[in-house]
Formats: structure tokens, sequence, C-alpha cells
């Protein structure tokens, strides 16, 4: 076990983009963990998606033992400096995106410091900020970083102003380095030795572990991640998860360094990872506290702030080939033992078969499952429009406008995230929406559109507030419907990319909403319909029949195709016959010839509507559906 003194956690905050991974690359360089033949950009991102995007998506460790230099200043009495000589950094990497944000903040729980980085040339961006608070709510010490000064747009004394009109302080103190080419980061390590306070803990204590991530090996199940807050786990002793209940004896206990070595034993403020035959990854959930299975646990209070992710966004997961979906089922049990935080069931679709409806995090975590679904298990899918979870309270058939109660006195509610599941209109009271507090970072001269965007949004201004002359922070409580789709790309556009969006989850709000069905030839088709507000439904149904009437090729017959509210048609359109000209071999004669000739046409066509169905071809369901569902 590592002296408690000289031990130093820290995380790295940081939007998209902003160098993250490559200044863990040169910290790695810089305390010669990794062999200069063995180094690759990006070392801590295992997945190839990760790297391909650039973004992390699991969070990752790398034990540093970093020599800190001995020189006059560092004999001095600093707020965590405890002289010279060799430290251990735990580096937790963390994701960047809003739709982690709960694992973010628990690896954010298990530091004492974070490195603040922002791009000298882009500035602040909204989910910088969201974790900055998440780190200051956590009472982190904060060590601003501005990188890429190299960059010919690099604005350094600017944004150094702008972040500490956040954070406060010294624009002269903010470190400036550029990641990529390793000048300033000694500075960077020098400054998590100062500045970053040593972790406390009790050796003494029961054992008490933070899990901030867990992820699944085939052949020793799932790796817990996890930081030590009281006592010590040591190899071949018996734990138990306190939220999940899971016991069961350390199999093998190791740090990574950046690669995976063995250790004995882990004490306060150490990370590491451990095996202890976890079939699960359900069973070592993110937040969890790992204790002692034995006596000396038994009066052990779990670490605070323990919550279950809760899936936000809902979709349709359908094979292309229907007889892909056993493989579809063992491809997502497969996919849910790495990950945890997305649900999936049974559902059938008259249009498309049998597939799941699953839930997500956000619409990242919904690409990326669907990525590797048709990667990793080469399984073409058509994926419906994502859409979100209501809360829908019915109403008493007997005493209309008065909730429906149970045994027990409260109001009967259901929650519905497939639009197929909603109840009648008369069986409804109300229906409430999920509302998100929406953060948008935007250059003074982009504030006017994006107003309107959001206000078009049914958004509801919360607070605007000036970070510099030259950029705006707008707050605005915005339904989750109505941002899980197209909002991002429109924001960008408006502002020509220089917006950034942050969001998170708060209460649920009533609102007038409807479900809009797709018939053709007067038979709904499932798989199109959504719920949308009442006053976007006639433009969410005008656009929707006008893009299949492209899409649908033309039948024997005319097809109507109509977008109604229950039995209310609000748009229609029409795709006309494929003519067959049946007066070719008339060269003449009497017109009642060819007059019978078209009347025998025409009732052949109605009895062939009135019998046969519409031909929509597979092709035409997955352009429909990913013209109005996830964009990238």
């Amino acid at each position: 076990m590592y002296p408690i003194d000289r031990i130093r956690n820290f995380c790295i905050v940081a939007h998209v983009d902003h160098g993250k991974s490559t200044l863990a690359d040169r910290m790695l360089q810089v305390t010669e963990l990794v062999d200069p033949r063995h180094m690759r950009a990006q070392y801590l991102d295992k997945m190839d998606i990760e790297r391909e995007r650039g973004i992390t998506i699991k969070a990752q460790t790398a034990r540093l033992p970093f020599n800190f230099p001995a020189t006059p200043g560092n004999d001095a009495t600093h707020a965590g400096a405890r002289g010279s000589g060799e430290y251990l950094l735990n580096l937790i990497d963390t994701p960047g995106h809003v739709d982690f944000s709960y694992e973010v903040s628990r690896a954010i729980n298990a530091c004492e410091g974070a490195i603040l980085l922002v791009d000298a040339a882009q500035g602040m961006e909204a989910q910088t900020i969201a974790n900055l608070y998440l780190a200051v709510d956590a009472d982190l010490e904060i060590i601003p970083v501005l990188n890429k000064i190299d960059l010919p747009a690099a604005r350094p004394d600017e944004v150094a102003r702008e972040m500490t009109a956040i954070i406060g302080g010294d624009p002269d103190d903010v470190i400036r380095i550029s990641a990529k080419t390793g000048e300033g980061v000694d500075r960077v390590l020098d400054a998590i030795v100062e500045r970053v306070p040593a972790p406390t803990g009790d050796v003494d204590a029961p054992l008490r572990a933070l899990v901030f991530d867990s992820v699944y090996d085939s052949y020793r199940g799932t790796l817990v991640y996890f930081r030590v807050v009281d006592g010590t786990v040591t190899s071949g002793e018996a734990i138990r998860m306190m939220a999940t209940g899971f016991t069961g004896e350390v199999d093998d206990l190791a740090v990574h360094s950046p690669e995976e070595v063995a250790i004995d034993a882990l004490g306060p403020g150490e990370v590491g990872v451990l095996s202890a035959a976890i079939k699960e990854v359900s069973e070592a959930k993110v937040g969890d506290t790992v204790t002692l299975a034995d006596r000396r646990a038994a009066n052990v209070v779990a670490l605070p702030g323990y919550r279950e992710p809760l899936p936000m966004v809902f979709s349709g997961l359908y094979p292309m080939d229907s007889g892909d979906f056993p493989m579809l089922r063992e491809a997502l049990d497969k996919l849910r033992l790495n990950d945890s935080s997305f649900t999936f069931e049974p559902e059938t679709s008259a249009a498309l078969g049998f597939g799941f409806r699953a839930g997500f995090l956000g619409l990242l975590h919904l690409e990326i499952i669907t990525e590797r679904l048709d990667r990793e298990f080469d399984i073409p899918l058509v994926t419906t429009a994502p859409s979100v979870s209501y809360r829908v309270t019915m109403q008493d058939p007997n005493q209309k406008g008065l909730p429906a109660l149970d045994e027990e006195g409260d109001e009967v509610v259901q929650v519905v995230s497939n639009p197929q599941d909603l109840p009648a209109p008369n069986e409804i009271l109300r229906v409430a929406e999920p509302m998100v507090h929406a953060m948008i970072l935007v250059p003074n001269d982009y504030v006017g559109p994006i107003m309107q965007l959001c206000e078009g949004r049914r958004g509801t201004m919360e607070s605007m507030d000036y970070l510099t002359e030259e950029r705006v922070e707008m707050r605005y409580l915005l339904p989750l419907g109505e941002i899980i789709t197209d909002f991002f790309d429109q924001l960008k556009s408006l502002s020509r990319g220089y917006a950034s969006l942050d969001y998170e989850p708060t209460d649920y709000a009533a609102a007038d909403l409807v479900r809009v069905d797709v018939l053709l030839n007067k038979e709904p088709v499932d798989a199109f319909s959504a719920i949308v507000h009442r006053d976007n439904a006639y433009e969410f149904g005008k656009n929707m029949v006008e893009r299949l009437r492209g899409l649908i090729p033309r039948q024997m017959f005319d097809v109507p195709i109509q977008a109604a509210i229950g039995a209310k048609v609000i748009a229609r359109e029409t795709i006309k016959a494929r003519r067959k000209d049946v007066l070719a071999k008339c060269y003449g004669g009497d017109v009642s010839r060819k007059r019978k000739l078209l009347e025998k046409q025409k009732e052949g066509k109605k009895k062939m509507k009135a019998v046969g169905s519409v031909d929509v071809p597979q092709e035409a369901f997955v352009a429909a559906l990913r013209s109005t569902g996830p964009t990238s």
C-alpha cells in the first residue's frame, strides 16, 4: 500500500475534442510508463468506436508514479505538497458527453482534484461547464489548463479571462500548454502534486470503496473499477456490494499502470480493479459501495450518492431479416453484460415483425449501441424514431374530469414509452412529458436565432448571462422530446457551429400531447406512429405522408396515405396506381367497346384494393424512420 499523503487522485474535465486524451498520452510519456515503441494516440481508449469518434465512452484509469523534483519552492508548505520525492498520481479518465453524466459524477466523486482543460481556440463549452459544476459541487480542487496554445487561431489571453470569470482567480495563473507537442505538461503534473489535497481515510476502519465503472470480461466475469475510501481490500477476501447484495471472494486485484498489474492489497485513496466471479455487470453497478462480507462490516454506512441510471430515450430495434431475431436477442444480452445502463424487452410490430423496445441514456448512447450491433455482430437493423417516456394519468370512467384512483387512493398513472401503448383519448385525463434544463453557450451574434429555435421547441427561458463580451450562456426549460432528434443539428447550423449544448433532466410537466398514426390504404402502420404536441401534429403528419409518397412504389391501385389523430385525418397524399393501357389493342370501332374495357379494369382495381395489401419495401421503412430518427 502507498502512503496516503503521497497519493493524488484527479480527473480531467474537458469538452469533446479539447485534447483530454492527448493530454493523458503526454502524461504517460512524461512519467515514462509506456515504452516509446508501443505508444499510440488515445492510448487509454480501448474501443474502436472511441478511437474513430475521438470520444471517451468508458472510464479508464492510469496509475502514474511521478518523481516530484526537489526545488526550493517544493519544500515550502503548499495546499497538498509534502516535499519532493515520488508521488502516486491516479488519473481517472471520464466520459465527457451529457449522456454519461451519471458516470462522470461518480468518477468525480472518486477524486480530490480536477484539471479544467479548455481549447485556446474554441473557449469554454457547455459540457465543460456542466462537468465543472459537478466537480465544484464535489468540492474538488480545480486546476485551470489552457490547451492548444500553438494553434494559429488560439486566443489564450481572452479564453483565460473567460475561464477565471467562471472559477475565479487570476488569468495569469492559468497553465498554458500544448498537449500535442508536450509543452507545459510537466507544469501540470507539478500543479497536481502541489495543489490537489491528499486523500483522507481510516486504514483501520472496515472497508468502504466506491464503484465508478464496471466492464465484462469473458474469462473473469465483471471487472469492478473502484476507489478505496476507508479500510483495505486484499486478494482472497470476501466482499459484498451494498446496493445489489452480491457477495463473493476477490479472485484478482490489480491496478492499471496503464496496463494491468497484479497487486496484493490496496488502502485508502488508492484506485484499482477487482474480479470476484461476478457474472453480470448489473451486480456491480456504478455508484455502489464495496465492503467486507463478514461481521466487521455489519454497521458500515454506504457511500452517498448512489442511484439507478434511468433510460431517457426509447427506440424499437428490429432486424432487417426476421430470421436474425434470435441472433439479435443474443447480441443484446452480450452488450448488456458490458453496459447495464440500457434496457430492452421484446415487442412486436405488425409492419416490422419481432424486435425489441430498448431504453438508452441518450441519443449518443443509442447510436453507439446500434453501431456496435452492426459492427460486432453483423446484424443490420431497422431503428424506429426515438421517443421518450410519458406519464399518463388515467381518467375515471364514471366521473369525467377526475382521475381514476387505485385501491390505496393514489392516481392511476401509466408510463408509456411506445406510442402504440398510449391509451385512447377518452381514457386519458392528462399526459406529462419529461423536461430538461438546457444550457447553451453561444457567441453574442447568434443569440436571436437561438432564442427563436428554443421558443419554437416550446422552451421557456430561465436566464441569460454574459460570460464575456462575446459569449453568452443561455438557460432554457425544454421538453426532452423536442431536443432528441434534430435540435442539436439546427443549433449548430444557426450558430455556424459555434454553439454548444448540455442538459440535465428535471421533473415532468403536463402538455397537450396526441398520438399521430399513419395509415396506408386505411390500415394503420404502427412503426410510423409518434407522440407529438397538438400544435406540431399537422406539420409532422404532412411531412410524413409526403415522405412516404416518394418512398413507397406504385401499386396496381390508388393507395391513400393518411396521418390521423384518432378518427380525424389531418393530412393525406395519394400514390397513383400503375396504369396498364387496356385500349392498346383497340384500333377503332365503337366507343362502347373502349368504355367496356375501362369499366372492367376499374372494377378489377376496386376488387384488388379491397382484398390486397400495400407492399412496403424494407428500404422505405429504413429511409422514412431514419429521416425522423437520431442524428449524429
